[in-house]
């Protein structure tokens, strides 16, 4: 008994951090939707990206409100000792394990198809609306201005580009290593500034312990939830027995 104990307590733990989880980004998707203005302000972009806003809010609610279904279902099982309730719990967390084991395995096996994907997007679109799109000049200029990059590949997404016949063959000041204007084609290429996405990808690389290390904990925690939840099912299923 002091075991089965012990395990109710850790199901308990586990569905009382899932819970927490599930009340912060509900809070944050809240705040995100009701003050959007304020919050594109402190990431420093336009307020008049109201569309984005209200969208990034409701996934916040949306996963947020899931997750805090999932800790009440699995707080009232361990409550009730609810088999039904706890397998449940235990499905649940079952498949969201899985969908994230297959997203990580389709990021690392299909991160080059994933690159030629987004170029295809990035590329015209930088074409076409850089420049005359404010929102859209507007986020790649913050973009390119925080991380000192230069388009999506380079400054060749911008040649021949409705900015540069409108600027009279100039590019954007990112695009040239003095941040200058005119920043020309010529002066471009030899700055050599890199491209974003190679940036992001550096990036991501450098901070990859960390992102590793903050992957693997989650996973453990929903490994070891499972496993005590399942434990706790099957006492109870020799309790009725």
């Amino acid at each position: 008994m002091g075991c089965f104990t012990f395990v109710k307590l850790m199901v308990v733990f586990f569905n009382l951090l899932i819970f927490q989880c599930g009340l912060t980004l509900m809070a944050l998707g809240i705040w995100v939707s009701v003050d959007g203005g304020f919050f594109l302000q402190q990431m420093g972009l336009f307020s008049d990206q109201g569309m984005q806003v209200v969208s990034v809010g409701f996934f916040c609610i949306a996963v947020g409100g899931v997750l805090l279904l999932l800790g009440l279902l699995g707080c009232c099982g361990v409550h009730k000792e609810s088999k039904c309730l706890l397998l449940t719990f235990f499905s649940i967390l079952l498949v969201i394990f899985i969908a994230e084991v297959a997203a990580a395995v389709v990021a690392l096996a299909y991160s080059s198809f994933a690159e030629r994907i987004l170029k295809a997007w990035a590329t015209p679109a930088l074409q076409r609306d850089f420049g005359s799109d404010p929102v859209f000049t507007k986020i790649w200029n913050t973009t390119m201005t925080e991380l000192e990059c230069c388009g999506f590949t380079n400054y060749t997404d911008f040649v021949g580009s409705e900015f540069e016949k409108e600027n009279e063959g100039r590019l954007p000041p990112s695009c040239c290593w003095t941040n200058s204007t005119p920043c020309s084609p010529y002066e471009a290429e030899r700055s050599a500034v890199q491209g974003c996405f190679k940036h992001i990808l550096e990036t991501i690389k450098e901070h990859s312990i960390i992102v590793g290390g903050i992957t693997a904990g989650i996973g453990v925690l929903e490994i070891a939830a499972m496993i005590v939840s399942m434990y706790m099912y099957c006492h109870l299923d020799t309790t009725i027995s």
